[in-house]
């Protein structure tokens, strides 16, 4: 199967709607099919409600879980409204039980409890089990649905559960092996099961060097380590080294998705990235909150300026350069912060320490506040044609970079150190502090070399 292009999916789609629209099962099942499930969920997508209506007349219940695994769980709960209660509990019980969690906390809790009640006990059982799980923790995103053997089996016996097993597994590339109280103690790859002699015991080929992590441990951390280990899955398990799932390397890009949209959107001072077609309120509803700290906080921006208002009157062409000032702080905190965010978000400031990070940033802000600051002594020099004037901007600009390139990386670092996830340090409220911080330097420094100014 490859990859369809939107023309070729078009075209797809114009045989397959001709097939449903003269009831040509058949061609319908034989075109449909044969594409990739992703192509045939975009294709589903597209389709009105009466049209996906047939389509649940004409697939099985796991013909189409096959494609509903790769629609955005967070769209996806009209289409199992529409269908028919028990058909949804089917569909339910033929997908990855990860998956099945994943769009069931998208769900009403009372959907949630009658799906669970009309579907087949064994797969409701699965579910259920990891549905108790916190969310974002490697338990709520681990599938129950893997391999697993005991260090006593021989090779031979190994395959042939393997064989068994594997129609029903999310992946058989590793094998985990487990002893008789059920902890992991090894695990095996495919490739050495099929090149071992069937005689062997797992015992003398597994790798005991087993990488697992903690079903409560962040699923952030988890990606982390699939990133590090180059890992196409791994192991969870209990404080009691219990076996519980595995997470395999596809939910990880799920994750490192979803982190990555959460975290720009604190950075834009939102509580979540707004989908194309919210309304108006809930986008209003989720900016509202941040918008409203920072209005209060630019209130104190007013007011400083308020307080220097002798300092203008004498000199009023200090006002010239407040927008100036403060963009540069803003911009250049804005800098550090992502710079800061991103470094704690890939464990990249662990690696190389705190302080060797903020020691950089200093040099950076010292570097780029030089630059600056000399630059706009020169041109207010030669515009205003007040030497005076153009050393205070310059001046300004210098200490403003430092302490705003320093605030933006440090404030991300205190947030982490409390346990309080750094992206909401959003460039609107690094923006708005280093605002505060410029005008204080700013009129601080025009206040106290006044003389020279007049």
């Amino acid at each position: 199967m490859e990859h369809l292009d939107d023309q070729e999916r078009q075209e797809v789609w114009d045989t397959i709607k001709d097939a449903l629209f003269n009831d040509y099962i058949d061609q319908f099942r034989a075109e449909f099919l044969e594409l990739h499930p992703y192509d045939q969920a975009m294709i589903f997508e597209g389709l009105d409600v009466d049209v996906r209506m047939q389509i649940y007349t004409y697939l099985s219940p796991e013909e189409v879980a096959d494609f509903m695994e790769h629609i955005d769980y967070e769209e996806i709960e009209p289409f199992f409204s529409e269908m028919d209660p028990r058909f949804a509990a089917q569909v339910f019980a033929e997908m990855s039980t990860d998956d099945a969690v994943d769009i069931f906390n998208e769900l009403d809790k009372d959907k949630v409890a009658s799906f669970l009640t009309i579907m087949d006990k064994e797969a409701a059982q699965e579910i259920k089990d990891l549905l108790h799980y916190e969310e974002k923790t490697a338990g709520s995103i681990m599938t129950t649905e893997f391999v697993i053997v005991e260090a006593g089996m021989s090779i031979r016996e190994a395959m042939l559960h393997l064989r068994k097993e594997a129609p029903d597994a999310e992946t058989i590339y590793y094998t985990y092996v487990i002893d008789e109280d059920k902890r992991l103690v090894g695990v095996i790859s495919l490739r050495d099961l099929i090149i071992s002699e069937d005689d062997w015991l797992i015992s003398d080929v597994m790798n005991e060097r087993v990488v697992s992590v903690s079903v409560a441990e962040d699923q952030e951390e988890v990606a982390r380590m699939v990133r590090d280990y180059d890992f196409l899955a791994l192991p969870v398990v209990d404080f009691q080294n219990h076996l519980l799932g595995i997470i395999t390397v596809d939910d990880i890009m799920d994750v490192m998705e979803e982190e990555a949209s959460d975290d720009y959107s604190k950075l834009a001072g939102i509580s979540d990235v707004d989908s194309p077609d919210e309304n108006a309120f809930d986008s209003a509803k989720k900016r509202l909150p941040w918008l409203v700290i920072l209005l209060f906080l630019g209130s104190i921006t007013a007011s400083l300026i308020g307080r220097f208002e002798e300092t203008l009157d004498k000199v009023a062409i200090l006002a010239i350069f407040i927008p100036l000032i403060a963009g540069m702080a803003g911009n250049t905190g804005t800098q550090a912060l992502a710079v800061a965010v991103r470094g704690i978000a890939t464990g990249e400031i662990d690696k190389q320490g705190k302080t060797k990070m903020m020691l950089r940033e200093a040099g950076t802000g010292v570097i780029t506040g030089i630059s600056c600051g000399v630059l706009i002594t020169l041109v207010v020099y030669f515009w205003q044609g007040n030497f005076f004037l153009g050393l205070l901007v310059g001046l300004s600009i210098l200490s403003t970079l430092i302490v705003a390139t320093l605030a933006g990386s440090l404030v991300p670092l205190i947030m982490h150190r409390f346990n309080i996830d750094p992206a909401v340090a959003s460039g609107p409220f690094i923006t708005t502090i280093n605002d505060i911080i410029s005008i204080l330097i700013y009129f601080g420094m025009a206040t106290a070399f006044m003389n020279l100014l007049i």
